[in-house]
């Protein structure tokens, strides 16, 4: 399987204050705690299933996600991206 890009917390903060949203809401849409979210943008890495979630809802290539995850499986999906 190819080596997924990940997003960091910069771009992800960036983009929510470019959308004009606070924490809650940007990280909510992912499934995450504003609390995560704060630590995310703060640099803490970005575990790769949120970062593939981030790219689904607010990515600038949606389609490659979409075909990413058209090939995988459940368990690639599931398995800890570290």
């Amino acid at each position: 399987m190819k080596k997924q890009k990940r997003v960091t917390g910069k771009q992800a903060g960036n983009l929510r204050v470019k959308l004009g949203m606070n924490q809650s809401q940007f990280w909510g849409k992912l499934g995450v705690t504003q609390s995560a979210g704060s630590r995310y943008e703060s640099g803490r890495t970005i575990p790769l299933p949120v970062s593939r979630l981030y790219y689904l809802a607010y990515g600038d290539t949606p389609f490659l996600a979409l075909a990413y995850l058209r090939s995988c499986t459940f368990g690639d999906l599931m398995r800890n991206g570290k």
